[in-house]
């Protein structure tokens, strides 16, 4: 057993994404993710080359290329309404709605802001035109099972992280 963390491990780990201007936490999970090093794409390859050799306990900061993942801010896609045409339902700020284009294709907005006048959505990813970097915490590492090794990670478990971590 390894005490460092090596292709076909048994990894969880907890994460934070941190706003680099700003120091806000921007996003954290309530639950560790777990994976198989080396065999799982739930991260990209830039994340999994800084977590090899490393030790639980250790904690690394990995900048994102928000640019990458997202491509450019579009301030097309921030509306702002008089609020008498909003939903009392969506007048709260973080509310995900979902509206489609002309031809039928989903986009999620948030609801940035509201007061008693109008009401802001923006379709851009909340993390758009930001530098971010992730604050990876190794919480645990042991040899991964033959069916974990085949699955990429935990039994029953079916993490969708790629839009995140990629």
């Amino acid at each position: 057993m390894s005490d460092t963390i090596q292709n076909e491990n048994f990894v969880e780990l907890n994460y934070k994404v941190i706003d680099k201007k700003t120091g806000d936490v921007l996003v954290t999970v309530d639950y560790p993710l777990g994976y198989v090093h080396g065999v799982n794409d739930v991260m990209s390859e830039q994340v999994t080359k800084q977590l090899d050799g490393k030790k639980v306990g250790d904690i690394i900061d990995v900048p994102i290329d928000t640019k990458q993942l997202y491509g450019d801010r579009d301030e097309s896609l921030v509306f702002t309404d008089r609020i008498e045409n909003v939903p009392q339902e969506y007048r709260e700020i973080g509310m995900t709605i979902t509206m489609e284009n002309e031809k039928g294709e989903p986009r999620n907005f948030i609801v940035t802001r509201f007061d008693d006048k109008t009401l802001t959505v923006d379709g851009n990813n909340p993390l758009c035109g930001r530098e971010v970097f992730f604050a990876l915490e190794i919480l645990s590492i042991r040899e991964a099972t033959d069916e974990e090794i085949d699955l990429g990670g935990a039994v029953g478990a079916d993490p969708d992280l790629n839009e995140i971590l990629k």
